[in-house]
């Protein structure tokens, strides 16, 4: 009795210490990973110059917010911010109705050449989108939409990611469903409306992170539609803003925390329910 005890308790001594061999390779990972955002927050804080300092200092030896009030009172910061939130809101409005709409016809609706159509959209995605920045810049000059955020926003609204990651989800929900309140009588719409979408909450989240992050950081496109400078985004400002101040560190980083901060807490209020719908549309469908 004694030895399988014996050998019971070396299996739990073993089984923790690599529990906490783990947990601390993963700690020093996430620390390694979060360290040059620390550090682009520490220096936002440090006085003018101080940053540039050999060895460079890890913490502001007085923190200050002058940087911050610099970049808001004289860099016009403030303007750019409510130019990427009004952007970032709209796209990710419109992405997720479209995304949502089309994943749900993929997915439920009988068409014509729904399959065809929809190895099409997939095929899209090994095309750079670099390759059709050309063609979709004509389009937009054609339409007079140049130097509007309409040009930013319009492209935006549809993208073959959105679209595969609702049809995966969508796939799961019952056909029986479906069909028991066509006959009942409800029309389409209503079906989308008031069965469908409450159920694809989780992946609907996911999609609101991923499409609102990726409006919020996209710098090519904005740069290359929009010319006058009122309608800069955060990204395409702080890049115009570094030519002017290239030696003023302190302030480039108080803007790039100013860019960041958004879309990190957005990402950390809704993790859970963005964790649970990527793995959700895995398995599912």
């Amino acid at each position: 009795m004694s030895a399988p005890r014996a050998r019971a308790g070396l299996d739990v001594g073993d089984s923790r210490l690599h529990a906490l061999a783990v947990n601390a390779g993963l700690a020093l990972l996430a620390l390694v990973a979060l360290a040059p955002l620390g550090w682009m927050l520490a220096v936002s804080f440090m006085r003018q110059g101080e940053a540039s300092g050999f060895p460079p200092p890890l913490l502001p030896d007085a923190p200050t917010l002058a940087n911050y009030a610099e970049l808001f009172a004289r860099a016009g910061m403030g303007r750019y911010f409510l130019n990427s939130l009004i952007v970032s809101g709209a796209i990710t409005l419109g992405a997720l109705l479209v995304n949502t709409l089309a994943g749900y016809a993929f997915a439920k609706l009988r068409f014509a050449g729904r399959d065809r159509l929809f190895q099409l959209l997939l095929a899209a995605l090994v095309i750079p989108a670099q390759v059709a920045m050309l063609p979709l810049f004509l389009l937009m000059k054609g339409m007079g939409l140049v130097n509007t955020f309409g040009a930013v926003i319009i492209p935006a609204l549809a993208t073959v990611f959105g679209i595969f990651l609702v049809r995966q989800y969508a796939r799961s929900i019952p056909d029986e469903l479906l069909e028991a309140a066509r006959i009942d009588g409800a029309g389409e719409l209503r079906i989308f409306f008031q069965i469908v979408l409450p159920m694809l909450k989780p992946v609907l989240v996911t999609l609101t992170i991923f499409t609102f992050m990726a409006a919020w950081n996209d710098f090519m496109w904005p740069l290359i539609v929009l010319t006058d400078q009122d309608h800069y985004t955060l990204p395409v400002a702080i890049a115009a803003l570094s030519r002017e101040h290239v030696q003023d560190v302190e302030m480039m980083m108080a803007g790039a925390v100013v860019t960041v901060v958004p879309v990190l807490l957005l990402f950390l209020l809704l993790q859970r329910y963005y964790i649970q719908g990527l793995l959700l549309g895995s398995v599912k469908g």
